[in-house]
C-alpha cells in the first residue's frame, strides 16, 4: 500500500561575506598597498537520502533549516571563512519540489544520494582585488550575494511497514488511534473501517515506522465476503503482522476461534502471508478484571499453540501500547 507522507520546509543558504578595504601600515614602510581579503562563501543546504530513516514526520518539529553566512574578509590579505553547509535527513524515495512553483527539484531514490536544495552566496571581493598600474588606493570592494531561499514540499510514498488484522470490532482502529496520528472513524457496530487507514508511529525522534489498519476480516474474505479480497491485498508487503482479537468479547464468543477464522483466511488468501512473522495482540484487557487478565492470556496462548510474541494491550486508555510499538520498532531495525 502506497502513503504519500508530507512535509513543508524552508531551506535557507548563507550570504557570502563581504570584502575587505584594507591598507598596508607599517613602520618604515610609507607605500603600504591594499591588502583587504575577500569574504568567505556563504554555507549551502543539501537533502540527503538515509536509510535508516522511513517518514517525514521529525519535520512536525522543525520546519527552518537555514546555513551559516560566510565571514568577513579582513585586512593583511586575510580572506574570511566559508561557512559549512547543512545537510537535511531524508527517507529514500523523497520527492522533492518547489513548494512557490510546484517544480520538481529532485529524486532521492538511493541511499546517500544528495541534492542541493539552497546554494549559499559568493563570496565578495576586497580592495586588493582592485588594484592596478592606474588604480594604486583603491577603495572598491563587493559584498556577498545573499544565499538562495526555497520553500520546499517534500513528499514520500510509503510502504506500511506493520499491518493490523482482525474481526470486525476487535478493536483496530481504536488502536492505531492510541499509537499514530491518524483518527479512522470508532464507533459501535462492525465495518466502521470501509478503507483503509496509515498512520505513522513516531517512538522518538528518527524512530518511527507506519502502520496500516484494514477493514475487518470475516470469514470467506479471500472468496470475496465482507469487504473482500481487495483489503487483504493491503497486508501483502508489510513486514509485520499485528493480530488483533477482542479478549472479551460482548457475545462471549471465542477469541481463539476469532483468531483460528483470520488465519485460515489468510491461509487461503495467501500461503506465503499466512507464514509472514505475525504478533498477537489481546486487546480490550481493560474488560478482564485485573487478577483475570494473566489467566485469560496464558489460556488463549495455550489453546492456540501460540509460539510468536504476544501482548496484552487496552487500547481505549492505551495501556501495554508503549511497550509493544518499541518492540516492533526493534523488530523492524533488525529486520532491515
Amino acid at each position: 500500500m502506497k502513503f504519500i507522507d508530507e512535509a513543508l520546509i524552508r531551506v535557507e543558504g548563507g550570504s557570502g561575506g563581504a570584502g575587505c578595504v584594507s591598507f598596508r601600515r607599517e613602520k618604515f614602510i610609507p607605500y603600504g598597498g591594499p591588502n583587504g581579503g575577500d569574504g568567505g562563501d556563504g554555507g549551502s543546504v543539501h537533502l540527503i537520502a538515509a536509510p535508516e530513516l522511513n517518514t517525514l514526520v521529525d519535520f512536525r518539529y522543525q520546519r527552518q533549516f537555514r546555513a551559516v553566512n560566510g565571514q568577513k574578509g579582513m585586512g593583511s590579505d586575510c580572506t574570511g571563512r566559508s561557512a559549512e553547509d547543512v545537510w537535511i535527513k531524508v527517507p529514500v524515495g523523497t520527492l522533492v519540489m518547489d513548494a512557490d512553483t510546484g517544480e520538481l527539484m529532485g529524486d532521492l531514490t538511493h541511499p546517500g544520494q544528495t541534492l542541493l536544495v539552497a546554494r549559499g552566496g559568493f563570496h565578495g571581493l576586497g580592495n586588493a582585488r582592485f588594484k592596478s598600474s592606474t588604480n594604486r588606493s583603491p577603495r572598491q570592494f563587493t559584498p556577498g550575494t545573499p544565499g538562495e531561499t526555497r520553500n520546499l514540499r517534500l513528499e514520500l510514498k510509503l510502504l506500511a511497514d506493520a499491518g493490523l488484522l482482525g474481526m470486525p470490532n476487535a478493536g483496530k482502529s481504536t488502536f492505531i488511534r492510541a499509537v499514530s496520528a491518524a483518527r479512522p472513524k470508532v464507533a459501535d457496530y462492525p465495518f466502521t473501517t470501509l478503507h483503509p487507514h496509515l498512520g505513522v508511529v513516531s517512538v522518538e525522534n528518527h524512530r518511527s515506522f507506519v502502520i496500516a489498519d484494514i477493514p475487518g476480516i470475516i470469514e470467506g474474505a479471500a472468496e470475496g465476503a465482507g469487504l473482500g479480497v481487495q483489503f487483504l491485498k493491503h497486508l501483502a508487503r508489510t513486514r509485520l503482522l499485528l493480530h488483533l482479537v477482542d479478549a472479551a468479547p460482548d457475545d462471549d464468543s471465542d477469541p481463539v476461534e476469532a483468531v483460528r477464522k483470520v488465519a485460515a483466511e489468510l491461509k487461503k488468501f495467501s500461503p506465503d502471508l499466512a507464514t509472514r512473522e505475525r504478533w498477537l495482540v489481546l486487546n480490550k484487557m481493560d474488560r478482564v478484571p485485573e487478577n483475570e487478565r494473566a489467566a485469560r492470556m496464558r489460556d488463549i496462548i495455550k489453546r492456540l499453540k501460540w509460539r510468536a510474541p504476544a501482548y496484552a494491550v487496552s487500547a481505549i486508555n492505551g495501556e501495554g501500547c508503549r511497550k509493544l510499538t518499541f518492540d516492533i520498532m526493534e523488530y523492524l531495525e533488525k529486520a532491515v
